[in-house]
């Protein structure tokens, strides 16, 4: 098999993953179908076997081709890791940053410290990854991570914030309407706004609150950011946390029978320490984030 393939190539075959098709590929690297076409033959002629076949709906990856997946998914974020460290060398605090966290925390909570950081450092370019899902600080997909739990892995330079308060909340007028739960039991004539499908946290949080399940749910998502829409529109009864309750003006429920805590962490690979624009980002969101949870 050749051994100097073209990185070009496996950017084209993640593309032809996502997109599902070379057209569609084509459009989302901004390269011609032709060229998308001859990149995914080089491939398959590299590797001897077929990577997609052809059906109604596009192009379907062979079992080749997701066994392929992950490792050049670990070369685009190599690659892109490269050329944030490259385009940021020697420029002192400026330079690209790629930050995720869980998209409560990236979407209400990050971006005031954003600011802050980005007034006092105007050439950083923040990258912002708002997702649950775990993303991987040693494969380099991102440069810093925060987490809701501590971190396994090594070579990871890691801050414990501290712990994320949770509690049942809902809006004033909810209450005004409908009364106050005065008991957990009382919580099952209420309108609960809950998740649809039970992750292993929701499970483990469950054995502390037996009536926290999916039946109980008048309003059902699983998206933490679309729970919290519904909670500030009064439609009922949900979880959240206690710093972002206490900005909206929103009424605790139950606080001695209902109180969960999330673990918060700031991750960086530990290459990264002598990085001048990750150190100062990194430094950033450990002060603000200590600062979010000491008020909460």
């Amino acid at each position: 098999m050749a051994t100097n393939l073209n990185w070009e190539l496996y950017r084209t075959f993640l593309a032809v993953l996502t997109e599902g098709s070379l057209s569609g590929a084509a459009r989302a690297l901004d390269i011609t179908q032709p060229t998308a076409g001859r990149h995914i033959a080089a491939l398959e002629a590299a590797f001897g076997q077929t990577l997609f076949t052809r059906s109604q709906s596009g192009l379907l990856p062979t079992e080749a081709a997701l066994e392929l997946r992950g490792y050049a998914a670990a070369l685009q974020s190599t690659a892109a890791a490269l050329e944030r460290a490259a385009a940021s060398h020697g420029r002192g605090v400026a330079g690209v940053v790629r930050v995720s966290a869980s998209d409560v925390i990236g979407i209400e909570v990050l971006p005031p410290l954003i600011a802050e950081l980005r007034r006092a450092h105007p050439g950083l370019v923040i990258e912002l990854v708002p997702t649950d899902r775990l993303q991987d600080v040693l494969q380099r997909e991102v440069d810093i991570a925060v987490r809701m739990a501590e971190p396994s892995q090594e070579a990871l330079i890691a801050r414990k914030i501290g712990d994320v308060q949770l509690g049942m909340y809902a809006r004033a007028d909810y209450i005004e309407a409908h009364g106050a739960p005065a008991t957990l039991a009382e919580l099952s004539m209420h309108s609960l706004i809950g998740f649809d499908e039970v992750t292993p946290f929701l499970r483990e949080a469950g054995k502390a609150f037996p009536l926290w399940k999916r039946e109980t749910f008048a309003l059902r998502t699983d998206s933490n950011i679309a729970q919290l829409a519904l909670l500030r529109a009064g439609c009922g009864i949900g979880m959240c946390q206690t710093g972002i309750a206490r900005r909206d003006r929103l009424v605790r429920l139950l606080p001695d029978a209902i109180a969960l805590k999330l673990q918060t962490w700031v991750v960086m690979h530990e290459d990264l320490r002598a990085s001048a624009r990750c150190k100062a980002t990194f430094d950033a969101l450990v002060r603000g984030l200590q600062a979010y949870v000491a008020a909460g």
